[in-house]
């Protein structure tokens, strides 16, 4: 993998506190099928209704560690932040991840939904946010609460459909993910990334969903079972003002992509903002860098600016997306 490919080393450890009682936090939830959660909570000392609480949502088979500094910087600028790791991943992992049977519509319907409702058990009364990394853009939207979300902004955020892939890398892109992935999987009874150096290990129904070669989500696995089960998806429960960000050079997060996945909430202001590397300055950023440290100047105040107004700050870098432009 190139470096813009993985998430560097120095993010997905852990971050230092000033204080242990109010930042990195760890705490543990119990989602309504009985799973224990695991994550981490950046809480001011002193209770603010108006203060709003962040959920941030990983990236597929990325741990929360990965998006603490972004976590602090959002929780130095005024808001309450949580992280979390889905079923099988960090500080959610099991002991014997092949018997693990989880799903990418578990880690919304089940885990986003019980960091939903520990977000207003814990933080009563407080507006709640979302920042969804890639995969965690979709889970967003699995959630039976998606109702209780007031903002969102989503990086990179799309559920892996392999025509969306960037044309000059879709072809090797397929063979990774839609051929090697599986086979590994079939033969260890779970996805063994972290060996690879392809991310973290990962439960097979997860491998399962993301490696089906369909357009749409109630296509894949697990949501052919949600639909079964509900009768619909649960993506127009947002009303959020939805800002979807995607980078020029990121091979997953293309046009298609993220309005593939925009699409589905139908019931939200959506806004969708392109930007290149270009316009901050840079060669590249591709699919994991925004969360670092080092776009602190450039990219994360677009999405503290969006999380404080709902809007775009005039000088925003980038364009947005005509709505013209949808699938």
């Amino acid at each position: 993998m190139s470096l813009q490919d993985t998430p560097a080393l120095e993010d997905i450890q852990p971050g230092s506190s000033a204080s242990a009682d109010w930042q990195d936090a760890p705490f543990q939830e119990t989602a309504a099928d009985g799973y224990l959660l695991g994550g981490f909570t950046w809480r001011h000392a002193l209770a603010d209704a108006q203060r709003p609480v962040v959920i941030i949502n990983a990236a597929t088979s990325v741990r929360c560690r990965h998006y603490s500094r972004f976590a602090a910087y959002l929780f130095a600028h005024g808001f309450d932040v949580i992280t979390y790791d889905y079923r099988g991943i960090g500080e959610s992992r099991p002991a014997m991840l092949k018997t693990l049977q989880a799903s990418w519509t578990d880690w919304g319907a089940l885990d986003f939904e019980a960091i939903l409702k520990r977000a207003q058990r814990e933080f009563p009364g407080q507006p709640i946010d979302v920042v969804g990394h890639s995969f965690g853009g979709c889970a967003a939207g699995l959630g039976a609460s998606g109702q209780v979300i007031r903002r969102m902004v989503t990086v990179g955020a799309q559920f892996a459909y392999w025509r969306d892939y960037a044309p000059a890398q879709r072809w090797r892109m397929f063979a990774k993910w839609h051929v090697v992935m599986p086979l590994l999987t079939r033969f260890c009874g779970y996805f063994p990334g972290k060996r690879l150096g392809w991310l973290e290990d990962t439960p097979a129904g997860v491998v399962h969903d993301w490696s089906t070669p369909a357009a749409r989500y109630e296509q894949r696995p697990s949501g052919r079972l949600l639909v079964a089960r509900d009768a619909s998806l649960p993506f127009a429960n947002v009303r959020a003002q939805v800002l979807a960000i995607s980078i020029g050079d990121d091979p997953y997060g293309t046009v298609a992509a993220t309005e593939r996945l925009l699409d589905y909430f139908t019931h939200a202001a959506k806004t969708h903002l392109r930007i290149d590397p270009q316009d901050i300055g840079e060669a590249q950023v591709g699919h994991f860098a925004f969360f670092r440290s080092a776009y602190q100047a450039t990219l994360w105040p677009i999405a503290l600016t969006w999380l404080q107004s709902g809007a775009l700050a005039p000088a925003t870098p980038g364009r947005q997306v005509p709505r013209s432009q949808a699938l």
